[in-house]
């Protein structure tokens, strides 16, 4: 009986000893979860910082904003030149900077909503808004957004609001929303993310 004793004796005290070490990492795990909930809201920053970004953008003179979107339109036939070796004349580049300052506007257009549309999905997807939803929700922020961006180039000296751009403007965020689904959804479809999945289903069950 004595040795019996002994033997629940060291049990108890192995138990003891197991739920004191799992007490800490049960504490920082809750500590660490309570504070990414208190960081999520957050995650719109990016978000936030892209749109003022793009407001300040907006609020340069028609003057101005052409000027840097033609800098950008000549350092790229410029960079063309050298790397090709055409050796055309300052003339030249110009001229087909010009031909292409158009279609490097637009262009700027849809990379701006590109990546507030990603900035602006990724937090969602976070919270739990997926597939149609998330195309919805995002969209609508994006798109009308940008239609008050076009509003507002009403009241900018040389600007000229256009739906033309409302409409690019919603290509490029289209673009990133589906971009981020696609990403979130082959992240969560690897064979890691399926094994973790179903472990959540067995401790649901379990619980």
């Amino acid at each position: 009986m004595t040795w019996r004793r002994k033997r629940l004796g060291r049990i108890r005290n192995r138990n003891d000893c197991a739920g004191w070490t799992i007490f800490p990492f049960r504490a920082i795990l809750r500590a660490m979860k309570i504070l990414i909930n208190l960081l999520k809201p957050f995650s719109f920053a990016p978000a936030v910082l892209m749109m003022i970004l793009i407001f300040s953008f907006s609020a340069q003179t028609g003057e101005v904003s052409g000027e840097l979107s033609y800098e950008i339109s000549y350092q790229l036939v410029e960079t063309k030149n050298e790397v090709l070796g055409t050796n055309k004349s300052y003339y030249e580049l110009a001229a087909e900077a010009e031909s292409i300052h158009y279609y490097v506007r637009k262009a700027a257009h849809m990379t701006e909503y590109f990546l507030l549309a990603v900035a602006i999905s990724f937090p969602l997807y976070v919270y739990g808004v997926r597939g149609f939803w998330l195309m919805l929700l995002a969209g609508i922020v994006c798109v009308g957004f940008a239609g008050l961006d076009e509003f507002h180039q009403s009241f900018v000296s040389d600007r000229t609001p256009a739906v033309k751009d409302v409409l690019i403007d919603s290509c490029g965020a289209f673009v990133g929303i589906l971009m981020v689904q696609a990403f979130c959804w082959s992240s969560t479809h690897t064979p890691t993310g399926k094994r973790k999945r179903k472990a959540k289903r067995k401790n649901k069950k379990n619980r």
